[in-house]
């Protein structure tokens, strides 16, 4: 019950205090929570923006790298520089079987072809699809089902579509599944509506404008018009690597297999230019975590000053209770004693005030949570990772803030704080 009773005349002498000067109080208090509120809200801020980025990128795909169609820069293998490296079938099933840090690997082929419906017509892009590419690009359906194995074996004439393919040839018409549309004249059937993608980024269109048929189908039915075509030419190469931790001998592995296929020097990037999901989350995460740290540290300088002000807070008190100080201390109440009441009075202020902005921002991360979220923003995630930063620099600058006044509380001497007057 002593220490109970301790702490409960502890706190009603603190809030009697807080009470007697309640503009000085309230500023000093303000100064801690707006440190806190800040520094909470800065790391949700970012947080927030990170989490977006990674779920806009995973739009097209977790972890995968595109490897396109380039240019030597350098001579090789006696072949001049400036040479074009078409990329082809054959690389595939090469990386698939030498390249034991790559999981997942398949060719992309796409035509531009017209596509028309009893209702309406337009030009889409045409993607020809495989089972290993649809394990590699996030392209899910919403009804119906999508490419399969038995699709691109047969070379059958199915097809998904897109959001905005499905509301341009068919409107808002019920029923779309198992409907006919053609694509460059040949008749496909649809099996398959790929749900609504928010996408802010792309190497190729929005995946909204886009059918999907089977790899073998649009071989046949849409071959390219372009020059330089040859047959077992791709558009590009994707693949995955077997871990993360992988991704860079994966790289090196692939650029090797195709160097040693087309006569050019792995180290030549320009030949086989790669865009690295991986690589750039890293970049995206660099970004983050340096603006979460400027952030960081001007938060902590607010909570700083906030600190100053609960240490002036406190020696104005030591000031004042100068006279109570010697009576205590005449009495025979030790410096240890005196320390520890100004000591403890200082940390409940600046925690009271700090456990009152992480209230508040709380709160405000709650109500934006509940708001529906922008693209590249999912909100204010408040994490553990952030509470315990806040708690310890809540801490830390209590601490700091709180032993200089108890500490020249407890070293006047009972004959000078005496003196003093009332």
């Amino acid at each position: 019950m002593g220490f109970i009773g301790f702490l409960f005349g502890l706190i009603s002498q603190t809030f009697a205090n807080v009470w007697r000067h309640k503009l000085r109080s309230f500023l000093t208090m303000f100064g801690i929570a707006w440190g806190i509120a800040s520094l909470v809200l800065m790391s949700a801020l970012c947080d927030g923006f990170r989490q977006g980025q990674r779920k806009n990128q995973g739009q097209l795909g977790d972890n995968i790298v595109m490897v396109w169609n380039g240019r030597t820069e350098k001579q090789a293998g006696g072949q001049r520089a400036g040479r074009r490296i078409n990329l082809e079938q054959r690389d595939v099933a090469a990386i698939r079987e030498q390249c034991p840090s790559v999981s997942v690997v398949a060719g992309e082929e796409k035509r531009e072809a017209p596509v028309s419906s009893e209702f309406n017509s337009g030009q889409f892009v045409n993607l020809g699809v495989t089972p290993e590419y649809l394990q590699l690009r996030k392209l899910p359906v919403a009804t119906g089902r999508n490419i399969s194995a038995e699709d691109q074996a047969g070379g059958l004439r199915v097809c998904v579509l897109g959001d905005k393919v499905r509301k341009q040839l068919f409107e808002n018409r019920p029923n779309v599944l198992g409907r006919r549309i053609t694509i460059n004249g040949y008749p496909y059937t649809v099996v398959g509506l790929m749900s609504e993608k928010n996408q802010n980024s792309s190497y190729d269109g929005w995946d909204n404008e886009k059918i999907l048929i089977p790899q073998s189908s649009l071989l046949r039915d849409c071959p390219p018009s372009y020059p330089g075509w040859f047959k077992g030419r791709l558009t590009a190469i994707i693949y995955r690597p077997a871990s993360l931790k992988d991704w860079e001998t994966a790289q090196h592995q692939v650029r090797t297999v195709l160097g040693r296929l087309h006569d050019f020097d792995p180290a030549d990037e320009s030949a086989a230019p790669m865009w690295d999901m991986i690589e750039g989350a890293e970049l995206f995460d660099k970004v983050f975590d340096a603006t979460e740290i400027f952030l960081a540290v001007l938060s902590l300088i607010t909570l700083s000053l906030g600190g100053v002000g609960v240490m002036n807070t406190m020696m104005t008190a030591v000031a004042e209770r100068t006279h109570e100080i010697g009576l205590r201390k005449a009495l025979g109440a030790t410096r240890r004693r005196i320390l520890l009441d100004f000591l403890l009075e200082g940390l409940l202020l600046a925690f009271a005030s700090g456990l009152a902005g992480m209230a508040v921002v709380s709160l405000l991360a709650a109500g934006v949570n509940s708001l529906p979220m922008p693209e590249m923003f999912s909100g204010l995630p408040i994490s553990f990772r952030t509470a315990w930063l806040a708690i310890a620099a809540l801490g830390t600058v209590a601490i700091a803030s709180a032993i200089p006044p108890a500490w020249h509380a407890c070293q006047l001497t009972p004959v000078e704080a005496l003196r003093e007057e009332r």
